[in-house]
């Protein structure tokens, strides 16, 4: 691309609708996030790399918004099997382990998550691949070429193991597959067929013990032994919910302050594990009370309308599956998360996004909001 087309491009946008809130909601969160996993822990290498993430992300949020998102799109296929490639790396001896799952591997000293970045990578390459086949969208060749597609990510990151990953990833495969044009009766008859499967699959795990080799053993004492009051190694488990619970109550309706020494906080008295990731809003509500929460909340759902706005004004299908795609990953995600710590449903290990402590997973959401800033700037275009 030479400077002139690259001048031409940077032109034809309207930079008067860049969406400053989306940027200004994502910020924030990222801001307390930083001051939350500084209270939450006393290694202050979480934050300074939370730091590190949050202004790297802004800048490629930047970079990212002044690119093409089409012209990215474009190598879709490329991205798609780069996906599936740093999937395989994650489970090849390169592959770190942490706390029984092996989830990461290390760039240039640096531990990073890939399927953080496989989701990313799989966003912009169902929104491709449905926009590139508008004609054959209702036929049932083309549906499972992308349910085969969508299972072999999934079931990498299934492998890992990270069950609570890969639901997220099918979830939002799927939000971006039902924005496209499919017919509703078309629709339907997929879904008549994917849920008695789901069905049997959830059957399955929770009959079957892990020694049949349907889940891990982990994964089924946090799915079946979480209403299993006879399973001792899944009460254990319970007992950091049912802690997260007690510090929540606790906070009131302003909570006991950041870093606070008082001897009746549950963060305090260490009865929460890794509380700077998946157990991060318990230390938000423990310490920034009913208040603090419900702006953290608010926030959250302020991102996702404003990523289904971008989506549903887009005027072409990539752009609506991206942000739609994006808006799905931090709602889910955000429902999970949440529902973990209040103890409404089983622990699934599922960070909170923007807010729990994680380099790479920060720097693709902001790599993400870039992306849907570029959809909302652009005209028209012809994929």
């Amino acid at each position: 691309m030479n400077l002139k087309r690259i001048t031409d491009t940077l032109r034809s946008y309207n930079y008067r609708t860049i969406n400053f809130r989306l940027i200004i909601y994502a910020v924030l969160l990222s801001v307390i996030g930083v001051f939350v996993i500084g209270s939450a822990t006393d290694d202050n290498t979480y934050v300074y790399k939370q730091i590190v993430g949050l202004v790297g992300g802004l800048i490629l949020m930047v970079i990212v918004m002044l690119i093409r998102y089409d012209f990215i799109a474009r190598y879709y296929w490329l991205m798609y099997f780069f996906a599936i490639g740093i999937l395989i790396v994650v489970l090849s001896p390169l592959g770190e382990t942490h706390m029984g799952a092996q989830r990461w591997i290390s760039v240039f000293g640096v531990q990073v998550q890939p399927s953080e970045l496989a989701k990313l990578l799989l966003m912009i390459f169902f929104s491709a691949l449905i926009a590139k086949n508008q004609t054959a969208l209702n036929s049932w060749k083309f549906v499972l070429i992308m349910i085969a597609l969508a299972v072999i990510p999934v079931i990498l990151i299934y492998r890992e193991p990270d069950l609570s990953s890969s639901v997220v990833t099918f979830v939002i495969i799927c939000a971006i597959i039902f924005t496209s044009d499919l017919r509703g009766r078309f629709i339907k008859i997929v879904a008549l067929i994917a849920v008695p499967i789901g069905a049997a699959i959830l059957a399955l795990i929770i009959l079957l013990p892990p020694d049949r080799n349907i889940v891990d053993e982990y994964q089924y004492n946090r799915l079946v032994g979480f209403y299993d009051a006879e399973n001792e190694v899944a009460a254990k488990i319970r007992y950091q919910q049912e802690n997260s619970i007690i510090a929540i109550a606790n906070g009131g309706l302003t909570g006991k302050g950041l870093n606070n020494n008082s001897i009746t906080s549950v963060k305090n008295a260490e009865y929460i594990s890794e509380p700077q990731t998946d157990f991060i809003f318990t230390i938000v509500g423990e310490e920034l009370g009913l208040a603090g929460s419900f702006a953290v909340i608010l926030l959250l759902v302020l991102i996702v309308i404003e990523c289904f706005r971008v989506g549903f004004r887009a005027r072409e299908q990539i752009g609506r599956g991206i942000a739609v795609g994006l808006g799905t990953l931090i709602g889910f995600q955000s429902f999970i998360n949440l529902g973990v710590v209040t103890m409404i449903i089983p622990n699934t290990g599922l960070t909170l996004p923007f807010i729990s402590a994680g380099l790479s997973s920060l720097m693709v959401l902001y790599i993400n909001i870039g992306i849907v800033l570029n959809i909302g700037m652009h005209k028209k275009i012809t994929f």
